[in-house]
């Protein structure tokens, strides 16, 4: 499936793209704590944790761009919203950092809060983490914005992805309508390569390749643990319409696809890593890899083994939602091949 000539092939092809990327942008802030300045709280005799640092990123559909960015993509253009916040003035400068990102179609709106994950860590231990979350329907006027970036942006992309991170059901930027359109457009548009990610409602997508995980697979097809992932991974591909990426952890990826009629089950192996890992992200650095593939000209297999390459490098950056560089592909591909 990869070879030395495809792994060149793909991060030289990058340069030239611009992906698009409509989802819901949260802000992950990392606070340190040193648990040797800890001091009881005078008010409460409860631990007063310390914090000497505090780390902000672009997370949720932020860490699908920093992984296309630190492989080296032309341009990229998110679509979404943030707050008018001191959260939503985080993130901005987050994204700020990549030179390739053009963040010009991220609406701020004081209607919203920014999402925000923010992820206390005791001496690189993390604790119960804290959640920002809209937790109420994305108002019309703002959905109607969406819809018009999206179609005002659609051509400029050579593919897309879609990350639906909310869980609540229109509370995000992925609500029913803009869903709608991204089908619409899709079906006009078939040769181009638009790949969804979602939490709750992957089953809803149409048009375009999904990308669930095992627990979302069967969630969508309303399937028990008793029930063989190939036969949900089939469903999903006869509803969807497009290719599935099944992502399984160390077990891979089980591919789906319709040819001639019938569906075309595949086992794409996960890269075997050693050591301590953090999963946090591992399932958007694969779907920036399947993406850059994908726009390379590798067939689906491909692009799912790019997807799980790129994920063993990001899995073993502990403590933080990690990305890979074209030099740390080379050299993983140069251990694993």
């Amino acid at each position: 499936m990869l070879n030395d000539s495809v792994i060149d092939r793909i991060l030289a092809h990058l340069p030239r793209c611009t992906i698009g990327v409509l989802g819901d942008l949260f802000l992950d802030r990392y606070l340190d704590i040193d648990s040797h300045l800890n001091e009881p709280s005078l008010e409460t005799g409860l631990t007063a944790y310390q914090v000497v640092r505090i780390r902000s990123y672009a997370g949720a559909a932020g860490t699908v761009i920093n992984n296309l960015a630190a492989l080296g993509t032309g341009r990229i253009l998110p679509i979404s919203f943030i707050g008018d916040d001191g959260e939503g003035y985080e993130l901005r400068q987050a994204l700020a950092r990549w030179a390739n990102v053009d963040g010009r179609h991220i609406l701020i709106t004081a209607e919203r809060r920014t999402p925000t994950y923010t992820k206390p860590m005791l001496d690189g231990r993390e604790l119960n983490r804290l959640d920002i979350k809209n937790r109420t329907p994305t108002p019309p006027l703002l959905e109607e914005k969406l819809c018009e970036k999206l179609q005002e942006c659609w051509h400029e992309a050579d593919a897309w992805l879609v990350l639906d991170q909310v869980s609540e059901a229109d509370c995000g930027v992925v609500t029913g309508r803009v869903r709608e359109l991204l089908a619409q457009l899709a079906s006009q548009d078939p040769t181009k390569f638009v790949l969804a990610d979602s939490r709750e409602r992957i089953g809803l997508f149409r048009h375009v390749s999904l990308k669930p995980n095992e627990r979302e697979c069967r969630r969508a097809c309303g399937a028990g643990q008793e029930t063989p992932i190939e036969h949900c991974v089939e469903q999903l591909v006869r509803s969807g319409g497009r290719t599935v990426f099944c992502t399984q952890g160390e077990a891979g990826i089980l591919l789906g696809e319709e040819q001639e009629g019938r569906v075309r089950l595949q086992r794409v192996a996960a890269y075997p890593v050693t050591g301590p890992i953090d999963p946090v992200g591992a399932g958007d650095s694969c779907s920036a890899g399947i993406v850059s593939a994908v726009l390379a000209g590798g067939n689906r297999a491909a692009a799912a083994a790019f997807g799980n390459l790129i994920a063993s490098i990001t899995i073993q950056q502990i403590g933080v939602t990690g990305t890979a560089t074209p030099q740390q592909v080379r050299q993983r591909w140069q251990i694993v091949k």
